[in-house]
Order: C-alpha cells, then sequence, then structure tokens
C-alpha cells in the first residue's frame, strides 16, 4: 500500500519546459544551483519524464529508499504550476519526521528552486 505524505501546489515564474528541465537535470552544466541536500539526502533518481507535464523522483533519504516525489508541471499564464505529491509505503513516519521530510520539499522547491529563477 502507498500514501500520500504530502501534496502542494504552488506557482513559479518560468514556463513549464523550464521547470522540467530543472527537475530532470537539476545539475546540468550551466543551470543555476539549487538542489541543496542535507548531510542524509542524495540526489534523486529521475524515475519518469514525461515532458513536459510528468516527472518522478527517486527518493531523496536512503533511510526510504521506496518513497516517490511526483510532480506535475501545468503551464499557468505565462507561468508553471507545480504540484508535487510525496508518496511512500507504509510505515508512515512518525509526526516529527513527517514534518521534517514535509518541510524539506518545500524548502527545495519553493525557495531553492523559486530563487534560482530569480538569480
Amino acid at each position: 500500500m502507498v500514501i500520500e505524505l504530502a501534496h502542494r501546489a504552488k506557482r513559479l515564474p518560468p514556463p513549464p519546459h523550464v521547470v522540467f528541465e530543472s527537475l530532470t537535470e537539476p545539475r546540468r552544466t550551466g543551470a543555476r544551483p539549487w538542489l541543496f541536500l542535507e548531510p542524509d539526502e542524495v540526489d534523486p533518481r529521475v524515475l519518469i519524464a514525461d515532458a513536459p507535464e510528468r516527472v518522478v523522483w527517486s527518493s531523496l533519504w536512503p533511510s526510504r529508499p521506496d518513497d516517490e516525489i511526483r510532480f506535475s508541471v501545468l503551464p499557468h499564464e505565462n507561468e508553471t504550476r507545480l504540484v508535487f505529491t510525496h508518496l511512500s509505503p507504509l510505515p508512515i513516519p512518525d509526526e516529527p519526521e513527517l514534518r521534517r521530510l514535509r518541510r524539506r520539499i518545500n524548502v527545495l522547491l519553493w525557495a531553492d528552486l523559486r530563487e534560482s529563477y530569480d538569480a
């Protein structure tokens, strides 16, 4: 059984193809850095990349190897509406850990990634 640990949508300023590229190749040559990992995190693998609207990452956390982060990259006027869903098999992490995981994804997307577009 897979459960949803987090789900959120917000707008980002660039068009969908730019956000898609940021998610699928965050460390490409010439890209503005944004995927700043904590010591207990690893670069996610791209499991699915259906341009320009869907990306699925493997887990950022070796301690949670079966987690996935799914992204919908949707056009919204001249911007992008990015939706993420963090999915995990049982067991559910305890509440402090769940808050930490949610916060990390939020910081990566809505702070670090967003700021990379403003640089």
